[in-house]
């Protein structure tokens, strides 16, 4: 218990780990916001999504698949309206 103690204590007194941590973190956005706009940037989430695709479909991992209709429950406003859009359409073209 003593140590843990002097642990907070050592770190309430030495500040220094405050600072490093906000200046990498500062760093880190800045690096990533600039980053993102890259072709190796492309290159690496391409890389990425085809990845996770490889372990999807070779071991069956269900949860690294999106479903398609995932947004409808998502937004049951905009699914409804849509849906209501489709089936004016539908009407409309058999008018024709």
């Amino acid at each position: 218990m003593e140590q843990i103690y002097e642990m907070i204590a050592r770190m309430a007194t030495d500040r220094l780990w405050i600072y490093t941590a906000l200046a990498g973190s500062l760093f880190g956005a800045a690096f990533l916001f600039w980053f993102k706009d890259t072709r190796m940037a492309t290159w690496a989430v391409s890389k990425f999504d085809r990845t996770l695709e490889y372990l999807a479909n070779r071991w069956g991992w269900t949860w690294l698949q999106n479903d398609p209709n995932a947004w409808r429950v998502k937004y049951p406003k905009i699914t409804s309206k849509i849906d209501e859009l489709e089936a004016r359409i539908k009407k409309l073209e058999k008018k024709k």
